[in-house]
């Protein structure tokens, strides 16, 4: 079992930065990939960013260029840097742990960008 605890949500305006972590209580060296999502209010869950163990990224066409995922496997924690903060970009962010065989889930933090 892997817990994922994510940390850095708040309140900011638009335009403002942000940076997510998510610490995992085993070895990052473990886990194939890592990934950020994000649930907007009543919507569905939808991908954000995702890092592999190579250190190869990818991002949802709607925060390219402003957001920026990194990983640090010596401090079992990835990094969701914030930038350019729209109001569409309020929701519950989720980190997560996936491989062949497992998915794991943090419990969410709440990102709110004002107008």
């Amino acid at each position: 079992q892997v817990r994922l605890t994510e940390s850095g949500g708040g309140l900011v305006q638009a335009g403002g930065s942000l940076r997510l972590s998510c610490a995992a209580s085993i070895s990052m060296f473990a886990i194939d990939t890592m990934a950020w999502y994000r649930q907007p209010p009543g919507k569905e869950r939808e991908l954000v960013a995702i890092i592999t163990s190579g250190g190869k990224s990818n991002y949802a066409d709607s925060v390219k260029g402003r957001f920026t995922i990194s990983r640090n496997n010596a401090e079992n924690t990835v990094y969701l840097q914030m930038n350019s903060l729209k109001p569409e970009d309020t929701a519950v962010y989720y980190c997560n742990a996936q491989g062949s065989l497992y998915a794991y889930w943090g419990q969410g933090t709440q990102v709110t960008v004002s107008s």
